[in-house]
């Protein structure tokens, strides 16, 4: 229903700007969009933002995740490192990016790091709360148990944890593929970012939207598909 009403808005907006150089009504696009789908560009472009955004998102994941716990459950490893998860949680993103490249170079080195360490601090700083929010007494009737490490892990701190891994995982895809698309505007030569750089230089706000609007459709269905039914999941046995 909201994206229906966003839809009329840019149709009446359009309407008033009356000049499709400046902003097309949704129906334009869909000729440019054919095009660069035959052409095989916007499916090549599409994948490497993709490839970037699962590049980064599974190392920023397991690091910031392990971070986390480590810092929720050792108070002396959380003092000594909270004063560096702030700063990096205030350190804009663009100067990240512009540093990697002009310390490791225009490479998918420098992008990819650039982009895990952006989001690291935030799984980070979710995990942690996870962590101090684990039930003493699970953990205390797991001592009574005797379980082993690996048993209390897999089903006494990964139940209670699960929730705010998926929730760390569901904003961390939103914030690394946005990030993603700075990383190829600045310094790739394909990519979503890239192609939107080199439309913007021509003018071309149709092409714009398509790539974006494009790449929004395909977060929107790995949202749908994979994210969303995770977390789902993960969160039945609080409910059952």
């Amino acid at each position: 229903m909201s994206l229906g009403l966003l839809l009329l808005l840019w149709i009446a907006a359009a309407e008033l700007t009356a000049d499709a150089s400046v902003l097309p009504q949704p129906w334009a696009l869909w000729v440019p969009f054919e095009k660069a789908a035959a052409s095989g560009a916007l499916p090549y472009h599409l994948g490497m933002t993709l490839s970037r955004v699962v590049c980064a998102f599974v190392p920023a994941m397991a690091i910031g995740v392990a971070l986390g716990f480590v810092m929720g459950r050792v108070p002396v490893v959380d003092q000594w490192l909270d004063p560096w998860l702030v700063v990096f949680l205030n350190l804009p993103a663009l100067v990240l990016i512009v540093l990697c490249y002009l310390w490791i170079g225009l490479n998918e080195t420098a992008a990819i790091t650039a982009v895990v360490l952006n989001k690291i601090p935030n799984v980070a700083s979710i995990l942690r709360e996870g962590a101090r929010a684990l039930d003493p007494n699970l953990g205390a009737m797991a001592q009574v148990y005797r379980m082993a490490p690996l048993a209390r892990l897999r089903h006494v701190i990964m139940p209670q944890l699960a929730p705010f891994v998926a929730g760390a995982a569901r904003s961390g895809i939103a914030v690394i593929w946005k990030i993603v698309l700075v990383v190829e505007f600045l310094g790739r030569s394909s990519g979503v970012g890239f192609q939107i750089h080199f439309y913007f230089q021509l003018f071309d706000v149709a092409m714009v939207l398509v790539y974006a609007l494009s790449f929004i459709g395909v977060m929107l269905v790995v949202e749908a598909l994979i994210l969303q039914p995770a977390e789902r999941r993960v969160r039945r046995w609080r409910t059952a």
